[in-house]
């Protein structure tokens, strides 16, 4: 029954992750504009010129990166 154990805990894990992503879905409208700074952090690179606009935002990457591992250092112990 071993591989029940660790498929039911997967399947757990997925689904609350799913529900605080939909969580979050619903009441990201609800925050006020420039509030939350995801996406806009020191560090981000944006050139902007005459008709184009190139945005790379590696500082964001890096920060939700930490977040999503130590959310799974976290459900794995």
């Amino acid at each position: 029954m071993e591989p029940f154990n660790s498929l039911g805990r997967g399947l757990l894990t997925l689904g609350l992750v799913l529900v605080v992503i939909g969580a979050a879905l619903i009441f990201w409208d609800k925050l006020p504009p420039g509030r939350f700074p995801l996406g806009r952090l020191p560090g981000d690179i944006i050139i902007r010129r005459p008709g184009f606009t190139f945005y790379f935002p590696w500082v964001t990457g890096l920060v939700i990166s930490v977040v999503v591992s130590l959310i799974f250092y976290l459900f794995r112990r």
